[in-house]
C-alpha cells in the first residue's frame, strides 16, 4: 500500500509540480491480476485497482493496515469499468457488467472478484453495518447535467448516496462526457466536510485531461491519461477538460454524504 500524505494550501502554492503529482496523482494502479491499493490521509480515503485477466484474486487488508480483514471498520464500492465480473462477499455471488458498482457493507469479511475486467474500488471508514448491494448501470439514479452550448454536457449517475444506496460515509458515482463536450463539474465547487477522488476512464490513447485543483483563486493543473486519478482535499476544487469527452468514477469520503453539500464557485471567479 502506498501512502499519501495531507497537503496543504501552501505547499499546492508553493511546491513544484512533482511534488504535488506524487501526493495527489494516481497512476500506474491498475496492474494484471496483482491488487494495488493507496490511501490518503485525507480523509483516510482508500483507493485500490486490479486489471483482472480471467483470473480470481481475494480483496484483503494491505499488510500493515492492522485489521484482521479489509472492511472491519470499512465500507467499499467496487466498480467494474470494463468486462464482466463475478465478485463474491461471504459466499453471496453478485455479477457485475461494465459500469456496474457494488456496495459492500463494514463487517464483510471474504471478498472474491473472478473474471475478466479492470476493477477499482473505493473504501472510506465506517461506523454502520449496511447490506452488500448491486447497483447495476441501469438502475443508478441518472441525470443529465451541464449544456453542450459550454461543452459541459454529461450523464452523472449516482450509485452510492444519501438517496439511494446507503452508506456511512461514503458515496459513489460514474460521469460519462456526451460526445463533443469536454468539461466536467463545471461550474465547479469545493466542500469542505468531505475528500474526494476523480477516476478517469475511457480516455483514448494520445488524450488527456487537464485537471484542475487548488483554491479557486489560485488553481493549478495536472495533466492526466487513461485510468489515472486525482485525490481532491475537502479545501480544493476539482474540474477539468478533455481534448476529447471521456469517463470518470466519483468517490467521496467524509463526515457528511449529502450530494448537494458543496459550495459552488462562480466560474468568472477562477484565476
Amino acid at each position: 500500500m502506498e501512502i499519501r500524505s495531507v497537503i496543504t494550501k501552501e505547499d499546492v502554492q508553493s511546491r513544484p509540480s512533482d511534488y504535488l503529482r506524487e501526493r495527489l496523482v494516481i497512476a500506474g494502479l491498475f496492474k494484471v491480476n496483482t491488487l494495488t491499493w493507496v490511501q490518503s490521509h485525507h480523509d483516510r480515503i482508500l483507493l485500490g485497482g486490479v486489471l483482472l485477466e480471467k483470473n480470481e484474486i481475494e480483496i484483503v487488508a494491505p499488510e500493515d493496515f492492522g485489521v484482521d480483514y479489509l472492511l472491519q471498520r470499512r465500507e467499499m464500492g467496487l466498480a467494474c469499468l470494463v468486462g464482466s465480473v463475478k465478485v463474491t462477499v461471504d459466499g453471496k455471488n453478485f455479477d457485475l457488467e461494465s459500469e456496474d458498482i457494488i456496495y459492500i457493507g463494514r463487517g464483510s469479511k471474504e471478498i472474491k472478484v473472478s473474471g475478466s475486467g479492470t476493477i477499482y474500488a473505493s473504501s472510506s471508514m465506517s461506523h454502520l453495518e449496511l447490506p452488500t448491494t448491486l447497483i447495476k448501470k441501469r438502475e443508478a439514479e441518472t441525470l443529465v447535467i451541464g449544456d453542450q452550448k459550454f461543452a459541459s454536457e454529461r450523464t452523472l449517475r449516482k450509485y452510492i448516496h444519501e438517496h439511494g444506496v446507503s452508506s456511512s460515509s461514503m458515496a459513489m458515482g460514474i460521469t460519462t462526457l456526451h460526445q463533443g463536450n469536454v468539461w466536467n463539474t463545471m461550474p465547479c465547487h469545493v466542500h469542505e466536510r468531505r475528500t474526494e477522488a476523480y477516476l478517469y476512464f475511457d480516455i483514448p490513447a494520445d488524450n488527456k485531461v487537464v485537471h484542475l485543483f487548488g483554491e479557486p483563486d489560485r488553481t493549478r493543473n495536472f495533466l492526466l491519461a487513461n485510468l489515472e486519478g486525482v485525490i481532491s482535499p475537502a479545501w480544493s476544487i476539482h474540474t477539468g477538460a478533455g481534448t476529447t469527452n471521456y469517463k470518470f468514477v466519483w468517490s467521496t469520503a467524509g463526515e457528511n454524504i449529502t450530494y448537494t453539500d458543496f459550495i459552488a464557485v462562480p466560474t468568472n471567479s477562477l484565476k
